[in-house]
C-alpha cells in the first residue's frame, strides 16, 4: 500500500519547492520513493532522527538539502522542515523546529 505526502503549511511546501533545481529534482525523487517504501526506506536517503523524526537527504550540484518528516496513522506522511546545509553537521537552530511541528502534528492527529 502507498503512502501520501502532505505538508506542514504551505509555507513548508514553498519551501521545499524553492529548494535548488538539481536538490529539488533529488527530492522528488525520493519523494517517490518514500510514498512507495514508506518506513523501509534507508541510509542514505533517509534517515531516523529518533522520537519519529525522519530526515530525507536529497542533494545536487548546488548542495546538499535536507527534509525532515513523520509518519502518522492511515499511510500518511508530513514534511516539517527543510533547509540547505552549509556544514557537515545539522545546525543547532534547524533541528528544535522540526520536533516543535512533529508534536504538533501528533497532537492534532491523536485528536
Amino acid at each position: 500500500m502507498s503512502y501520501t505526502i502532505d505538508y506542514y503549511s504551505d509555507d513548508v511546501q514553498a519551501e521545499i519547492l524553492s529548494l535548488p533545481p538539481g536538490v529539488l529534482a533529488d527530492y522528488l525523487r525520493l519523494a517517490d520513493l518514500l510514498e512507495e517504501l514508506g518506513p523501509a526506506i534507508r541510509l542514505p536517503f533517509s534517515r531516523a532522527m529518533g522520537d519519529g523524526l525522519f530526515e530525507l537527504r536529497p542533494h545536487g550540484r548546488e548542495g546538499i538539502g535536507r527534509v525532515f518528516y513523520c509518519f502518522l496513522l492511515g499511510q500518511r506522511i508530513v514534511m516539517l522542515h527543510s533547509f540547505i546545509k552549509k556544514t557537515q553537521e545539522t545546525p543547532r537552530k534547524e533541528l528544535p523546529i522540526a520536533q516543535s511541528r512533529l508534536q504538533e502534528v501528533k497532537d492534532a492527529d491523536a485528536r
